[in-house]
């Protein structure tokens, strides 16, 4: 039975600092164990049959019963022309906005010479990515915005979008839309664990491809973790269901926090969305504005099931207090709404990405900020960050190394050859030595050392 208003959890943590984050809701582990082993099936099978089982997971999940996956581009093209102008003026602004902040963020090459070695990096964009849009209970096209574009700045040879079918066959037309203007070079009508199975095992109909990315539900992120832990191809992040938090001092507007609060929540009714505050009067005064703001909403049934199972209101001590609550948690989105928005922001150490201050809610970054609304859930931005640039690229070391720097490291090399016990790595630069020494290089080899 469905809840008839939104029951956010109260957790009071003044007074307490041991664990800041550590009693803060995430979706049941139960539902992720039933992902995993979902999931595997999924991968057992894709693995084993090709098409045969992604067209039979298709048909259980999606409801469609067909096996031809690429969608036609004359499709494609009818999609993009007939969307509504203004939204398409809406993805075109979106996509100049994402593609700027993009190009800044490309990495850089470098060289450079030390001790007579010359060496450096370059970064060589991947030949063929999937990119995974979602779209079961809601349809991403800024996702297409936000893999493609990317994945395009980098370089990469060919860009391959993989996305649910409806009962008919037909994917969400704004998808195949969005995939027309940014360029997708391929868009397969597969969705879920099946997807991202095809795509990193190859299947007849699909090529395999180097890396996946893009956000899904919890059984895409399951299947993701999974292809790349056996070493398959690489993935982004841990992009699952998606999470919010904000920090709020008493100088914040409750309404504005409540909306922020229950934006993210529409999405899934795993959703986490959690306010961290100081200030008990805010906290009082947000309850109630929730559960007005939530009414009437054509996503009310979603937001109440995702807003009394992981929504809460988390009273702190201080500002200093909510930051290390943030970083314990770890949030995909961080909002903070508090005086010197941009002074407690700089002090964040953990958080996908930090929206700061009171004009920047988190919606602006699923759409059109310009960083990647693809970000990493879970607790795992303690240690990864949002889909960027250098996502789509492999950073590649070189160094060459003259007659002159190859004589002055070459004590280095025996002395750690000797220790190591590996003769042959000591004996494979003795024997340039010689070499060098005949030939008359390098005075000689430095007058025979």
């Amino acid at each position: 039975m469905k809840p008839e208003a939104p029951s956010l959890q109260r957790i009071d943590l003044r007074g307490d600092r041991r664990h800041p984050g550590a009693d803060l809701p995430r979706p049941p582990a139960d539902t992720v164990r039933k992902a995993r082993e979902t999931v595997a099936e999924v991968l057992a099978a894709v693995h084993e049959h090709g098409d045969r089982a992604v067209a039979e997971y298709t048909a259980r999940f999606d409801g469609w019963d067909g096996t031809e996956w690429e969608v036609p581009q004359a499709d494609l093209d009818a999609a993009l022309a007939g969307i509504d102008p203004s939204l398409r003026e809406a993805l075109e602004t979106a996509r100049e906005q994402v593609q700027w902040f993009h190009e800044q963020a490309r990495p850089r090459d470098w060289a450079g010479t030390h001790a007579g070695a010359e060496m450096g990096v370059r970064h060589a964009p991947l030949k063929r990515v999937g990119v995974y849009v979602p779209g079961g209970r809601a349809a991403y096209p800024s996702t297409v915005l936000m893999t493609v574009v990317p994945a395009r700045v980098a370089g990469v040879d060919e860009v391959v979008v993989a996305t649910p079918p409806g009962p008919d066959g037909r994917p969400n037309q704004t998808i195949l839309a969005a995939a027309a203007l940014v360029g997708a070079d391929k868009v397969l009508r597969i969705g879920g664990a099946q997807a991202v199975a095809a795509l990193a095992y190859g299947t007849d109909q699909v090529a395999k491809v180097d890396k996946v990315v893009g956000p899904g539900n919890a059984f895409v992120a399951e299947a993701k973790l999974q292809v790349a832990a056996q070493g398959l191809v690489g993935i982004d992040a841990m992009a699952g269901v998606t999470e919010v938090m904000l920090i709020a001092d008493d100088s914040a507007d409750p309404r504005l926090v409540a909306t922020s609060l229950i934006a993210q929540a529409e999405h899934d009714p795993l959703v986490t969305s959690i306010l961290v505050t100081p200030s008990a009067a805010l906290a009082d005064a947000v309850v109630p504005l929730v559960a007005e703001e939530v009414e009437g909403l054509a996503s009310r049934d979603r937001l109440l099931e995702a807003l009394s199972g992981q929504g809460a209101i988390v009273l702190v001590d201080d500002i200093d207090h909510a930051i290390a609550v943030a970083d314990d948690f770890a949030p995909e989105h961080l909002e903070i709404q508090t005086r010197d928005a941009r002074g407690v922001a700089d002090r964040v150490r953990a958080a996908g990405t930090i929206f700061v201050g009171v004009q920047t809610p988190t919606a602006l970054g699923d759409y059109c900020a310009g960083p990647n609304h693809t970000l990493p859930t879970g607790g795992t931005a303690r240690f990864t960050g949002g889909l960027r640039t250098d996502a789509f690229m492999v950073p590649i070391n070189w160094v060459e190394f003259s007659d002159d720097a190859l004589i002055h490291m070459a004590p280095v090399v025996r002395a750690l050859g000797a220790a190591e016990g590996l003769p042959a790595h000591v004996r494979s630069v003795d024997a340039r030595l010689a070499a060098m020494e005949r030939a008359g290089g390098a005075a000689a080899v430095s007058a025979r050392r």
